[in-house]
């Protein structure tokens, strides 16, 4: 694979998450600069390209290692257990902390407010 075929994957990856430069350059902990760079098929360390195919669901070849519905549960996981650790920590200061089983059924609520519902547009907002 040549290194434009890579980049036109990361490009088509972005594009179907719908996420902005800068989401992205938060989520990978990677420069808004220097995605820029990529995308743009300038001179990067081969790691960084490497940072960003794997936050994207994507192998160093560009070949799709998480489904778009796998990235796209995955992420709503993570926000939703995030989510949930707020509400439980409010509750555990006012002595009224969540049992597990509350605290499943929350972090089930908000994942599906990510994927299908009213947070859906926020899922990749860092």
């Amino acid at each position: 694979m040549q290194r434009l075929d890579l980049i036109n994957k990361i490009i088509d990856r972005k594009k179907q998450l719908n996420i902005t430069v800068e989401n992205l350059s938060k989520l990978s902990s990677v420069s808004v600069r220097t995605i820029n760079r990529v995308l743009n098929n300038e001179d990067v360390k081969l790691s960084t390209i490497e940072h960003i195919t794997n936050f994207l669901g994507l192998d160093f070849a560009g070949n799709e290692q998480l489904s778009l519905e796998q990235l796209k549960k995955q992420r709503a996981h993570e926000k939703a257990i995030y989510l949930a650790s707020l509400v439980q920590s409010t509750s555990a200061l006012e002595m009224q902390g969540l049992d597990d089983e509350n605290l499943n059924n929350i972090i089930s609520m908000y994942e599906k407010e990510f994927l299908n519902g009213a947070y859906k547009n926020t899922l990749w907002v860092a």
